[in-house]
């Protein structure tokens, strides 16, 4: 929504963003980004985390490792990234710089690999996945948290969009 106002020959406008729009969309990127690329160091064997991780207690693993099973896994990663920044947005959306979001990279792999995936049965614990994966799935989810954290933060502390623009 952008109001326009015209003073001293400056074309003022005011953007406001929704935040609550901008972080559904920032999450949908992010699963899908980072779901494809999950998908792409699978397939070369980086990782043996499969990418519908996500999907495994509502799915036989056989069937999620399919082509469609793949494709349902990297669509779960998104709804999981939606609401992963729904919750960046409310605990730590007003924090700037790309830290905050490596931080946030970082706790989501602790819970998902240490804690809750093996405490749930997706996936192996921590001592029985070799080292590239957990480098691996590391890397992209620090990547990850960076691209929801840094994305969200910039929008909201970015005051270089809302200068006047001047009329020639």
């Amino acid at each position: 929504m952008a109001k326009k106002k015209q003073k001293n020959g400056y074309d003022q406008t005011q953007h406001h963003t929704n935040p609550w729009l901008y972080s559904l969309q920032i999450g949908f990127f992010a699963g899908l980004i980072w779901g494809i690329v999950r998908w792409m160091f699978y397939e070369m064997k980086f990782t043996t985390i499969m990418p519908g991780f996500a999907a495994d207690p509502f799915f036989k693993e056989s069937f999620l490792k399919t082509g469609w099973g793949e494709v349902l896994g990297i669509a779960f990663f998104v709804l999981f990234s939606i609401a992963a920044a729904f919750l960046y947005k409310i605990a730590l959306g007003k924090l700037r710089g790309p830290w905050p979001g490596v931080l946030y990279g970082a706790v989501w792999w602790v819970i998902i690999f240490i804690v809750a995936g093996p405490l749930l049965g997706i996936m192996e614990g921590i001592r029985k996945q070799g080292w590239n994966t957990l480098y691996t799935e590391l890397c992209v989810f620090l990547l990850w948290g960076i691209f929801i954290g840094y994305s969200i933060a910039f929008e909201f502390t970015d005051e270089a969009s809302r200068e006047p623009i001047k009329i020639q």
